[in-house]
């Protein structure tokens, strides 16, 4: 795993742990659940024996836990005197189940895999934090996209088990309106390919994908930014054509269909008076995914005892649904989330 040399954070180490009989929200269960997941730093205990320093970072669909290894993550967080700095906390970044490493459909199952939902990632983190790493309390839990509506569950779900919780690019209510049509509209192109043969294809379904990934493109999308990297025609279908090509080689049409449908009973709503812990919920002005003329945070975050939301403006350096991964713009609240919910680790 590489990281960036202009943030020389201690070397990350990966591990799986196996959940035996894992019991998912559907009641199907699994033999064995694999939950992958990469540490960079060490734990710190107390007098006690327990770990005072774990923060807790998931990522976003079709992503993985590496996926925050990059000098635009990373660099910025876990080097030397960095918000996260991995000499003094102890960051863990999970796959989530149906992702990068963990158990998902691609392994064999295919369409027999159990339906996973977000509910059923909670509870395998849950267990590999409790269960294998030992951590009974998370200083700091935060997600990005997927990872962040992740971050408002594990707010009511174990409201007493963190001192903050910092969700980027997501909303806590039920995945509705065109974000739902967008995942419907691409699991149903996928699923309306002849060669996806019912999820038991041989070569991926690349006429399926293609529509699927045109959803994906838009949802992750700067108006912005695109035009600036793309402002003629031959430009825009050369950024096309490398884009889709990058998806084509790391998407799997089963494993795809489980990632944009697992949020499908996803609704925090009706439980944001349990989150006990300070939140403050980041989402860009220009997220294609959560656009702020929905109006959605300003009330819901109104229910969340110690909340707050922070909408970051457009300006030449976010990057729509993106920004999420920047924390060179948003790290300063983090610094402040921080400061707020206790004494820095030293």
């Amino acid at each position: 795993m590489a990281q960036s040399p202009a943030a020389p954070y201690p070397t990350p180490a990966a591990g799986d742990f196996a959940l035996a009989n894992f019991r998912f929200a559907s009641g199907e269960t699994l033999p064995t659940l694999t939950q992958h997941y990469t540490t960079v730093g060490q734990p710190r205990r107390d007098k006690a024996g327990r770990i005072t320093n774990a923060v807790l970072i998931m990522h976003g669909t079709t992503g993985a836990g590496t996926s925050f290894l990059s000098d635009l993550f990373a660099g910025h967080l876990f080097g030397p005197g960095q918000p996260l700095d991995a000499a003094k906390y102890y960051v863990i970044l999970p796959d989530a189940i149906g992702h990068g490493k963990s158990s998902k459909p691609s392994d064999g199952l295919r369409m027999k895999f159990p339906k996973y939902t977000y509910d059923d990632m909670v509870a395998a983190n849950y267990r590999l934090l409790t269960e294998k790493l030992g951590v009974t309390h998370l200083r700091l839990v935060m997600g990005t996209s997927m990872g962040g509506m992740e971050t408002w569950v594990w707010g009511y779900q174990h409201p007493g088990y963190m001192d903050a919780l910092l969700p980027l690019a997501s909303l806590p209510v039920e995945i509705g309106g065109r974000n739902r049509m967008l995942r419907k509209m691409a699991i149903d192109l996928i699923e309306m390919d002849p060669a996806w043969q019912g999820g038991n294809y041989t070569t991926e379904p690349k006429v399926g994908l293609a529509g699927a990934a045109s959803s994906l493109i838009f949802m992750t999308s700067s108006p912005k930014q695109m035009q600036k990297l793309a402002p003629t025609r031959a430009q825009a279908e050369a950024a096309l054509a490398q884009t889709e090509a990058r998806l084509y080689k790391s998407l799997d049409a089963n494993d795809f269909i489980y990632q944009f449908d697992a949020s499908r009973d996803y609704n925090p709503a009706p439980h944001l008076a349990a989150i006990q812990a300070p939140l403050f919920a980041i989402n860009s002005a220009d997220d294609q995914v959560n656009p702020p003329e929905l109006g959605i945070l300003e009330t819901e975050i109104k229910k969340v005892p110690r909340g707050r939301y922070i909408l970051l403006p457009i300006t030449d350096l976010t990057t729509g649904h993106g920004t999420h991964s920047n924390p060179a713009i948003w790290g300063q609240y983090l610094l402040e989330l921080l400061a707020l919910t206790g004494k820095p680790v030293r």
